[in-house]
């Protein structure tokens, strides 16, 4: 059996990182990570080929070389995959899809061949077996939470060049233990934290290393401390692990603010080279986060909880949503507030909306309020797929002035000096080609050719004050001036 393994073109959004990715002459952020482990679940037997559009076109020899295809993508990968899915049916070949895009909303694609829905340890093998035996059904639908600890190393050798990536990924659990009205993770992948065990973790890693990547790792989990006991149990050996290897990988991940609460767990994460995390912050609105049930972010002060994390050592990324029933008149103002009082340079602020399969999806539909599907892009600020307690021009037109200002680059600027106030990172990574490459290109389109005036000398400024006060944190600050050329370029193009 010859099968294709088809990954959708990521559209510009504010993860896709693309401005950045041409400072250090990457073609995309992260490989397929789902793609590559239901690869692992194939018969060894079996010619499997790798076709991420994010780095590659795919040819139409590719398609005519298969004897199957199959697919697999995100909501906000919606467009790509439509087009792809055509091509494939008009070569006549058997397409199977899975992945959160057909798991969400399988209604959509009742024209696909085969949907394989929710979790492929558990649907997989059924549809080998009946692919085996010549009679294969349209849908599979997984039933259970299946465990992990039985999941195949994903096959990384199907990537053609690991250097078109930016980062590697892996996975550790699945599911989170809270249950937000607006995240559809409880509803694919349950609300008690599955995970893998330490020695299972370590043979990912040593993999990984094995093959020669050295850098980034994002761990792609719904909630990484979801299992506290667990995590520090891997932790524990990571560090160790990365210790003896020469720390070989900075890695990054997703958390709930209940982190900043455990001493033990930042240390134990900074020592295993955990150097940014990206958190649900949401609103300064106690009254949204009641409404959403967002239960772990109530109650405390959250710039102090970022500010925490940050002097242990770890960067913080946020998630903030606008959109609330129980949004106050001033939320515009407040949110600005407090992303600036908070230091989060990576400021995602997303319109709520309303995902299939999450509590807000089935409120709101009942009360006759869903107008659409959601197109998975956090920031896009161009519409609302619901119809808000707000006045809709009037919230369309706040979110967007909250995005003019966060990233106006006197503010943005700004925010990166108040990250510096509170960030002790606990080591630095040595210096690449690669990273002088990227150095001259920054200096060279945001200090010299790119920005226009103000935006140069708020460049000169951050780069002449951190060399004087904070010379440790001078590579960071390129860094960080990098990425707010891609949060302006977002923001023009939205």
């Amino acid at each position: 059996m010859k099968v294709l393994l088809l990954y959708p073109r990521m559209p510009e959004t504010f993860w896709s990182f693309s401005s950045v990715l041409k400072f250090v002459r990457r073609k995309a952020s992260m490989p397929p990570l789902g793609l590559l482990t239901v690869a692992g679940m194939l018969p060894r037997d079996w010619e499997l080929k790798l076709c991420d559009l994010n780095v590659k076109p795919l040819k139409d020899r590719d398609i005519d070389w298969a004897d199957m295809v199959f697919l697999s993508a995100m909501i906000v990968q919606r467009e790509d995959t439509d087009n792809l899915i055509e091509r494939v049916q008009a070569k006549g070949k058997p397409l199977v899809a899975g992945g959160p895009l057909f798991s969400n909303m399988p209604e959509s694609y009742g024209h696909v061949d085969h949907l394989v829905l929710g979790e492929a340890e558990e649907t997989m093998p059924l549809f080998l077996k009946d692919l085996a035996e010549g009679r294969l059904q349209r849908v599979y639908r997984a039933t259970s939470f299946p465990d992990i600890n039985t999941t195949p190393l994903p096959r990384w050798d199907l990537i053609e060049g690991k250097k078109d990536y930016y980062s590697m990924t892996v996975q550790f659990s699945r599911g989170c233990p809270f249950d937000c009205e607006f995240c559809d993770i409880t509803a694919l992948y349950g609300r008690k934290p599955r995970t893998k065990n330490p020695a299972r973790m370590i043979e990912e890693f040593e993999h990984l290393y094995r093959g020669g990547w050295r850098g980034s790792v994002f761990l792609v989990d719904d909630n990484f401390i979801g299992n506290k006991k667990a995590t520090k149990a891997l932790l524990r050996e990571l560090g160790a692990w990365s210790k003896a290897h020469g720390h070989p990988f900075h890695l990054t991940t997703e958390a709930s603010v209940n982190l900043a609460d455990d001493q033990e767990l930042m240390d134990l994460m900074t020592e295993a080279c955990f150097g940014s995390v990206f958190l649900g912050l949401e609103t300064p609105a106690e009254e949204s986060l009641a409404e959403c049930g967002k239960t772990q972010n109530q109650s405390r002060d959250l710039v102090e909880a970022v500010q925490t994390i940050q002097k242990n050592g770890m960067q913080v990324q946020g998630g903030f949503i606008i959109g609330f029933d129980n949004d106050p008149p001033d939320i515009f103002e407040r949110q600005i507030r407090f992303i600036q009082e908070s230091g989060v340079t990576t400021a995602m602020v997303g319109l709520l909306s309303a995902v299939p399969g999450t509590k807000l999806y089935k409120r709101l539909k009942e009360e006759g309020r869903v107008l659409g599907d959601s197109g998975g892009n956090n920031c896009d600020g161009q519409a609302l797929n619901f119809i808000p307690a707000m006045d809709t021009q009037r919230l369309l037109d706040g979110y967007r002035h909250v995005l003019r200002t966060i990233y106006e680059p006197r503010v943005y600027y700004e925010r990166i000096r108040t990250l510096f106030k509170n960030y002790k990172p606990r080591r630095s990574s040595p210096l690449t080609l690669i990273d002088l490459y990227a150095f001259f290109l920054a200096l060279w389109h945001l200090g010299i050719r790119g920005d226009r005036g103000a935006n140069r000398w708020q460049f000169w400024r951050l780069l002449g004050g951190t060399l004087v006060r904070q010379p440790r944190l001078f590579a960071e600050a390129v860094v960080q001036a990098v990425y707010g050329l891609h949060f302006r370029k977002i923001l023009r193009d939205s």
